[in-house]
């Protein structure tokens, strides 16, 4: 599926509000390919945002689900203690510190029964049987890998394709198992480092993400053997998405570093640097999604300093561009570059 498309770009799904229906459809209908998010939303309202994204575009689109991991041990009392006052000095009341598993087998099913035709997993793997029965229903399915590993094991529950998340990539990462010590949950590699041994440890096409922005970042991946890159930072700015007016401002400025943290949801995410996450980000426990329901509604503010402001390391090449014209230029500094590089050895 993912080596006709008439652009080779995929809008990630970016869970919390940027993902939209619009977004999706608009890169749709510029030749890509666009994901929903289920994440942190209902059932209720993944199910209207599929349905509308369907009256928007004919085209094939993906839904995003994320994998409910095992209960944290940790304790985080004292993150609890820490966040409290932080809280309260921004008009806000911390969240209940629980476990949930996002919904996801009703999440599941909903997919399952709409017939979605492609449906990625993030933080782990789903069943087997669920995955087949997805197949027989016409899904594609594609987990996100962040290791050779991981995508060995992707490959033996039967996934059709995988996503391989390098580490510059923003948000979230992907691991399976965050190890509650290195600043990502486990190794590190960058996007054309992970597609090369990924490549090497498994046969399944590799879209691949992290860092990507222009034509020419889409050209290398391609050059390392992905059928497509996979640009969430990149369409953060579109007037389509559903980003925060704070985090598009901070975007814009491009001024701010970015870094691993696990100070807003006890899982590894690549974010702007902030207050809160210099202040928070050495003392966050290893304790998903815990952490993310104790630090919303302070997030919920809206302040800058306090948010959760995902990025990947070049957000500043990143335009505030419609997502069309995004997919657009991208693919014409994608066929720059190649023709650039056919031209300079010779064999165009």
């Amino acid at each position: 599926m993912f080596d006709t498309l008439a652009v080779p770009v995929i809008a990630a799904p970016m869970a919390g509000g940027p993902s939209t229906p619009e977004l999706v459809a608009a890169v749709n209908e510029a030749g890509g390919f666009g994901f929903l998010a289920a994440g942190y939303i209902t059932v209720e309202q993944l199910a209207e945002k599929i349905t509308r994204t369907s009256g928007l575009t004919s085209k094939p689109f993906g839904v995003n689900l994320f994998v409910p991991g095992t209960r944290s041990t940790a304790d985080i009392s004292s993150y609890v203690r820490r966040i409290t006052p932080f809280a309260e000095k921004v008009g806000a009341v911390p969240g209940d510190p629980r476990w949930d598993d996002d919904n996801y087998a009703a999440k599941l099913e909903l997919v399952l029964a709409l017939r979605v035709p492609v449906v990625s997993f993030t933080f782990g793997l789903p069943d087997a049987d669920d995955v087949q029965r997805l197949k027989a229903a016409g899904s594609t399915i594609v987990v996100t890998v962040t290791t050779p590993s991981e995508a060995r094991q992707a490959q033996q529950i039967g996934a059709d394709v995988v996503c391989v998340q390098g580490s510059d990539a923003g948000g979230h990462r992907g691991t399976f198992a965050d190890d509650g010590i290195s600043p990502g949950g486990g190794e590190l590699y960058g996007t054309l480092a992970a597609i090369r041994l990924v490549r090497a440890a498994v046969g399944l096409p590799v879209i691949a993400t992290g860092g990507l922005v222009t034509g020419a970042d889409v050209a290398a991946v391609l050059a390392a053997g992905a059928v497509a890159a996979q640009l969430g930072t990149a369409f953060l700015g579109c007037p389509e998405a559903g980003t925060n007016a704070a985090q598009r401002e901070a975007l814009a400025e491009g001024a701010r570093r970015t870094a691993l943290t696990r100070a807003f949801s006890g899982r590894p995410a690549r974010g702007l640097v902030n207050r809160f996450l210099i202040e928070h980000g050495p003392h966050a426990p290893a304790a998903y999604p815990n952490v993310h329901h104790l630090t919303r509604p302070v997030r919920a503010t809206g302040e800058v300093e306090v948010m959760s402001l995902w990025a990947g390391t070049t957000y500043p090449l990143a335009t505030a561009e419609p997502a069309g014209a995004i997919v657009r230029r991208i693919d014409t500094e994608l066929s720059e570059t190649i023709n650039s590089l056919s031209e300079r050895f010779g064999r165009g």
